[in-house]
């Protein structure tokens, strides 16, 4: 499928999504979180995708917001259906995704960029990335999950401090509160990233998505997350990953997973 703002390539199993409108800070609009919503099926059907690393083109942002031409003149039923339509084409599908999604921050991460990689499993920023959440400064607040994947990340006190002020926060600062996973220098963003995709590719892949199911369990109402884990640990007992896992371990070799 060719896309116009976003930019595919598979590595190694590793499916790098860019976010490409350089011009506009890659801001989202519409067209571009449709793409990626495709972009993103795509991925979860394709078998030779074991994960995604998210990142946005050029030096300045990795998603600096929502495009807010697009949603200056919505009314109370229209931003209903505008912030749904995100949840559930992207940001939450992101979230519940079995294969793996690392965010590398190449710079700005502000309103819908940040929460764009909240939603990811892990986020690496560069050295000079700021990230912030200033949709109150447009007298609104954040719409694709912010209030709530902020809060399970860094806790109350330090999301409300974020979103309420308004104010950008340094990648070092971000580290500090649990935001980030690692910061790096921005010529290795991408190699950390791929780095740290590789490793988690290496384990078993049914086992890993059965991990992510596990700890979203913990964030989710009206599910136990511990019979969750009890579901996902006997899941991952009948599968052919776990008994190579068990007889390279015995053997003192490398296991070889085949996602089954």
């Amino acid at each position: 499928m060719n896309y116009e703002n976003i930019l595919i390539s598979l590595n190694n199993r590793i499916l790098r999504i860019t976010i490409n409108r350089e011009s506009k800070l890659n801001a989202l609009n519409k067209l571009t979180l449709a793409e990626l919503h495709a972009a993103l099926s795509d991925a979860f059907n394709n078998p030779e995708v074991g994960g995604i690393i998210l990142t946005g083109a050029g030096p300045k942002a990795f998603v600096a917001g929502a495009d807010i031409s697009e949603f200056a003149d919505l009314n109370t039923d229209e931003g209903r259906i505008f912030a749904q339509e995100g949840h559930h084409k992207v940001f939450d599908r992101m979230h519940a995704s079995e294969k793996p999604i690392i965010a590398a921050i190449n710079g700005f991460a502000l309103g819908g960029g940040l929460e764009l990689a909240m939603a990811c499993h892990m986020r690496i920023a560069s050295e000079n990335a700021r990230l912030g959440l200033p949709e109150v400064t447009l007298g609104l607040i954040p719409g694709y999950g912010g209030t709530q994947r902020l809060t399970q990340l860094v806790g109350r006190g330090r999301a409300l401090e974020m979103i309420l002020t308004a104010d950008m926060i340094t990648a070092a600062k971000a580290l500090e509160i649990g935001l980030v996973n690692e910061v790096v220098t921005p010529e290795n963003l991408l190699a950390a990233a791929e780095e740290k995709m590789s490793k988690i590719l290496s384990r078993a892949p049914i086992a890993v998505g059965a991990a992510i199911n596990a700890v979203n369990a913990a964030l989710t109402d009206g599910i136990n997350g511990f019979e969750e884990e009890i579901n996902q640990f006997a899941r991952c007992c009948d599968t052919a990953d776990f008994k190579e896992g068990v007889s390279a371990f015995l053997e003192k070799r490398p296991a070889q997973f085949k996602g089954r």
